[in-house]
């Protein structure tokens, strides 16, 4: 019974030590452009039935409770919260941020589609919009060399200014992708996501109309990690991890006390 009782604190070390790696990660990306904090999911392992709850003592009687023993827990998940970041005004024309729903589409270079918050967008040599990594937006859209400014609107429509002609052009619209479970979809690093079979299929629609988010301009999403959480959650995974931490070296004082006495 001792054993089992150094074992389920492992359990808790464990589950301790990967809730730290991912308050962890979320601290170190407080400045990321876009990003989505991760929270540990955690569940509590078979139970060993001892005494059966319910249980017949007689032919007129039965057990209120019974008798389970815990094993411990175990990891189940880490969950990505896609609640909205702030959107900070940066000044820079080509920075964009969705305030609501949805993502913007980027096309890989094996030509499959991934998404991301993200909205830090460039000119490659040839005007094509493109991410800070230098993939391609999808649809994609180029920009005239002689471009004097670009405004995109809240609907996602990329207009220009050129010379000898006050009439703006239009040159494309940024289409955004949503979908029905956000936790669902698989980061893949570089602020990126990948749809999986738990996410669904993307719905892609204009950015402000029906559930999509609009468009902001000269803006980005910050990160949306709140730091004073995450410390309030590192200080209760510490207490926790020094609790099971206890539990082992009290079991191990009970062991040797049993084997002094033998």
């Amino acid at each position: 019974m001792t054993e089992r009782a150094l074992w389920v604190a492992k359990t808790g070390l464990d589950a301790q030590q990967t809730r730290m790696a991912v308050i962890s990660n979320n601290l170190a990306n407080v400045n990321t452009t876009g990003f989505k904090k991760d929270r540990a999911v955690f569940q509590d392992l078979m139970y060993q039935n001892m005494r059966q709850v319910g249980a017949q003592t007689s032919q007129t009687s039965q057990l209120p409770t019974g008798m389970q023993l815990g094993t411990g827990v175990k990891t189940m998940a880490t969950e990505k919260l896609h609640t909205q970041g702030n959107v900070e005004q940066t000044g820079n024309q080509m920075d964009i941020a969705i305030n609501g729903r949805g993502f913007l589409q980027v096309t890989m270079p094996d030509g499959s589609t991934t998404y991301t918050r993200d909205g830090q967008l460039k000119l490659d040599l040839n005007g094509q919009i493109v991410n800070a990594n230098g993939l391609p937006l999808t649809p994609s859209m180029t920009i005239p060399q002689d471009a004097l400014s670009i405004t995109i609107g809240s609907d996602g429509t990329v207009s220009i200014l050129q010379p000898n002609n006050p009439q703006p052009s239009n040159v494309g619209q940024i289409q955004t992708a949503n979908f029905i479970n956000l936790a669902g979809l698989e980061p893949i690093g570089e602020n990126l996501y990948r749809e999986s079979g738990a996410s669904g299929p993307p719905v892609i629609g204009t950015p402000g109309q029906q559930e999509f988010g609009a468009i902001v301009q000269n803006s980005l999403e910050t990160s949306n990690v709140n730091v004073v959480e995450e410390l309030v959650g590192m200080i209760e995974t510490q207490r926790a991890y020094e609790m099971n931490s206890k539990a082992i070296s009290t079991t191990d004082q009970m062991l040797s006390y049993a084997t002094q006495n033998l």
